[in-house]
């Protein structure tokens, strides 16, 4: 699989909120489902998280919105590990209209790996990083 994970998808009339663009919060969703399936590309799929008992949590978001998505058009969250240490990682996004290449969202998310029953910090296993390949700038 590519270092930069590239999820497409097609803005819905649903995440349309009363401006008549996506809504601010839809962005933090494509964020999300954009990590867990590159997650999943990699092997880590929720499943697997489970049966090791421990898994990720977000710790913190930073988005900046650059400009507004509309229904019906055409988009790519793009998405890379930045960086995974003891406990911890970063992962970067990118969302980009496909139709002309406007950037519309530069993110950041802090990552926590957690064991599941004590919601205590664990050590990333060797398993999970050695499945990703850090991509330091995009």
């Amino acid at each position: 699989m590519p270092a930069v994970y590239e999820h497409h998808r097609t803005v819905l009339d649903a995440e349309i909120d009363g401006l008549g663009h996506a809504n601010n919060v839809v962005y933090l969703h494509w964020m999300i489902d954009a990590a867990v399936a590159h997650s999943a590309a990699q092997g880590w799929t929720g499943e697997r998280y489970q049966e090791l008992g421990t898994g990720w949590v977000v710790r913190r978001h930073e988005i900046n919105y650059l400009q507004p998505a509309y229904a019906g058009e055409e988009i790519v969250v793009r998405t890379w590990v930045a960086d995974m240490r003891r406990v911890q990682s970063q992962r970067r996004f990118v969302i980009e209209r496909i139709q002309d290449g406007v950037k519309l969202v530069e993110a950041t998310t802090n990552w926590a790996f957690i064991n599941f029953k004590t919601g205590a910090p664990a050590r990333i296993p060797a398993e999970v990083t050695d499945s990703f390949e850090i991509v330091k700038a995009e």
